[in-house]
């Protein structure tokens, strides 16, 4: 079974989300929208197939990180979401709460040593940005 097949996002909380998304659009060309910035790239195996990867600020006081107290998430690509969750568990890994399914995609966290929350997502890019 593959594990994680790329970088889904990069998500970090600061003070002033909406100053900190300016400052990256000017300094470095991110263009973002209410949830942050979209990155369109190809499939290496199958050019075909487009994926996306997000790119997200979030309010210093958010919980989405929760039980995390670190300021970053990275959201992982995965392939088969439940199955791999299980097989994590079963390693001894601590999974963090339910999956949540949405248009786009199918969402699980895990936490790392450290106390990293980490995203995972199955995406459906067709439906991405809709």
């Amino acid at each position: 079974m593959k594990r994680v097949t790329g970088i889904g996002g990069i998500f970090f909380k600061c003070e002033d989300p909406e100053k900190q998304k300016e400052w990256y659009a000017k300094h470095l060309g991110i263009d973002s929208g209410e949830y942050g910035a979209t990155f369109e790239w190809r499939e290496k195996d199958d050019p075909n197939q487009i994926g996306y990867t997000a790119w997200s600020t979030f309010k210093a006081d958010s919980k989405y990180f929760f039980p995390s107290t670190k300021p970053f998430m990275f959201n992982y690509r995965v392939e088969n979401l439940k199955e791999l969750l299980k097989a994590l568990k079963d390693e001894g890994v601590t999974v963090v709460g339910e999956v949540e399914e949405f248009e786009f995609g199918k969402f699980g966290w895990i936490m790392d040593p450290e106390g990293n929350k980490i995203e995972l997502w199955e995406p459906n890019d067709e439906n991405y940005l809709k």
